[in-house]
């Protein structure tokens, strides 16, 4: 009988400690599901500029078209899949490019590191393409 009360007091002494363990699990699966989170959307905005900056490009080079469509259009792209404050500062040049003359879009786009409204650090991407003759 003694050796059973001894058994007892010790799942008594453990009482309330599932509780305890799944809090202490819990933060850590969230602080990770944020972090995951936040990866995928930094990635997800870089992808749209990356990819914005590319079409502008392709917009300018075209013969009837001028760097300044290809940086209007950059502009739409990036309001339209984020927000206008990622399309602040955006610069199209022609530039010669392994001898071939080329449209460079160049996008300076904040670059979220604590979600979209916290602080951002900065990204700047360019996109090419090449410039069609009439």
């Amino acid at each position: 009988m003694g050796r059973d009360a001894d058994l007892g007091d010790a799942r008594g002494a453990e009482d309330g400690s599932a509780v305890v363990d799944f809090v202490l699990v819990s933060v850590l699966v969230v602080a990770l599901l944020l972090g995951v989170v936040q990866v995928v959307l930094a990635l997800h905005v870089r992808a749209v500029v990356i990819d914005s900056a590319a079409e502008g490009a392709r917009l300018a080079g075209r013969a009837d078209r001028t760097p300044a469509d290809g940086v209007e259009r950059t502009r739409q792209l990036i309001d339209a899949a984020l927000s206008e404050r990622f399309a602040q500062d955006v610069t199209a040049r022609e530039v010669e490019l392994e001898g071939l003359s080329v449209v460079e879009v160049t996008v300076t786009a904040p670059f979220p590191v604590v979600g979209l409204l916290g602080p951002a650090g900065t990204l700047t991407v360019s996109g090419h393409a090449l410039v069609e003759e009439p």
